[in-house]
């Protein structure tokens, strides 16, 4: 059973929302959006020199000057940028707006929804939305943090000390368990979601997956989750999972920072079920009840493989953190431990005790570093981008799925002749 999140728990707004007007007009159209800006400033959209719409500018980008483009994903590219008026480093997202006629996509206003109403040490900070003269201009304002997970743990050496992911685990399962509680899926946790500061702080990122859910069975996307962090029950098919999904993440994110490898490195659906069944056991109707009803349970042929070689694979574990490491990566969702459990699991009183943040170690930034590189790290760099391609897929297709479902219930004739195009992204 999964504990009913504290529906009563508020959490402070950030200190510079988006408009009101704008977010409520957003998924209605350029239109609509620039009529809501308007208002807000008094006035009225205007052509530019170019003859194209342009938007009362409330809170100019022109505030923030650009260093370099410190990366780029499929909901927006990212820079490293300079506040004009304060000299503080930012991060500076500039939303995608492919299609102009839509207007923001849904999966923007979603992400600035959980961004406007959670607030958390281990979240990444939204400080503000900024605006240029144009309709696609819309940025985001995010705290910078100089490391990504990912490129970080790839250009490691070695793994890092059992205190140093206990604590690293700690704040993950602090962040998914206050987004739990706010009723708020993530759907996307991995480890190069998870931004690292000079001080020793974690910071979960990327929101353009995340939904609200209820306490009900509901029907979701399917498909969510990059692949190599995807729960079993999203593999299978599932269309009414729970908030369980993010915890199957974490696990996989605490074994790859115990091994500094990638625990499921598999590229396709078929393959991932395979190293699962491999390390953790073939699931079948008696461990995982229900199983079989789920959609693809009958497209994969599983390994007949009764054993569990976690302790064989993390030898280095007491059998408290191999038990939390089981709990975490538990097939059945609703046996699964929820983020809430996990943090009060004993493996986490035991020695060697959690490293405090401030003497976590630190390193220089992965974004001024040089690219290149070979041996290992290049090995580990090409798996993380194949990783990534994978991860846009998913979310090219997600988005793809909203604007259908938006189209259908506003009768959009266009929404009717987009399931070819996701056929052939699947």
């Amino acid at each position: 059973m999964q504990p009913t999140p504290a529906s009563s728990a508020k959490c402070p707004s950030n200190h510079h929302p988006l408009d009101p007007h704008l977010a409520a007009h957003a998924e209605a159209g350029p239109a609509a959006a620039a009529g809501a800006a308007a208002h807000s400033a008094g006035g009225e959209p205007k052509p530019d020199g170019d003859g194209e719409a342009s938007l009362p500018v409330l809170d100019p980008v022109a505030d923030y000057e650009k260093i370099k483009r410190i990366g780029e994903g499929t909901f927006g590219i990212v820079y490293q940028a300079r506040d004009k008026r304060s000299g503080e480093l930012v991060a500076l997202k500039k939303l995608r707006m492919e299609r102009e006629r839509d207007g923001m996509p849904v999966t923007s206003v979603r992400e600035l929804r959980v961004l406007q109403t959670c607030r958390h040490p281990n979240l990444v900070e939204l400080k503000r939305v900024v605006t240029g003269p144009r309709l696609d201009s819309v940025f985001l304002v995010f705290e910078y943090c100089p490391h990504d997970m990912g490129k970080l743990v790839d250009s490691m050496p070695k793994p890092f000390h059992e205190s140093e992911v206990k604590c690293l685990l700690q704040q993950l399962l602090s962040a998914v368990a206050y987004l739990h509680d706010r009723w708020v899926m993530h759907r996307d946790i991995k480890l190069s979601n998870l931004l690292f500061t000079h001080q020793g702080c974690l910071k979960l990122c990327d929101y353009g997956l995340a939904r609200y859910f209820q306490p009900w069975e509901e029907t979701y996307t399917p498909g969510v989750v990059t692949l190599w962090y995807r729960a079993p029950e999203v593999l299978l098919g599932a269309e009414s999972y729970t908030e369980a999904i993010d915890l199957w993440s974490c696990g996989c994110i605490f074994a790859e920072l115990l091994r500094n490898d990638p625990l499921f490195p598999g590229r396709t659906e078929a393959a991932m079920l395979d190293l699962m069944a491999g390390l953790l056991g073939s699931p079948n109707e008696r461990i995982w009840p229900g199983m079989a009803a789920l959609p693809h349970a009958d497209k994969f042929q599983l390994p007949a493989q009764p054993y569990n070689y976690l302790r064989k694979e993390f030898p280095q574990l007491s059998d408290s953190g191999v038990e939390l490491l089981n709990r975490l990566l538990t097939f059945d969702p609703e046996k699964r431990i929820t983020a809430r459990q996990a943090l009060r699991h004993p493996y986490f009183t035991e020695r060697p005790l959690p490293r405090l943040p401030e003497y976590m170690p630190t390193f220089p930034s992965a974004h001024d570093a040089a690219s290149g590189g070979n041996g290992r790290a290049a090995q580990h760099r090409q798996r993380r981008e194949m990783e990534e391609a994978h991860g846009r897929g998913v979310k090219r297709r997600y988005q793809m799925d909203e604007r259908d479902r938006f189209g259908d219930a506003f009768g959009d004739a266009r929404a009717r002749r987009r399931p070819e195009v996701l056929r052939r992204l699947d």
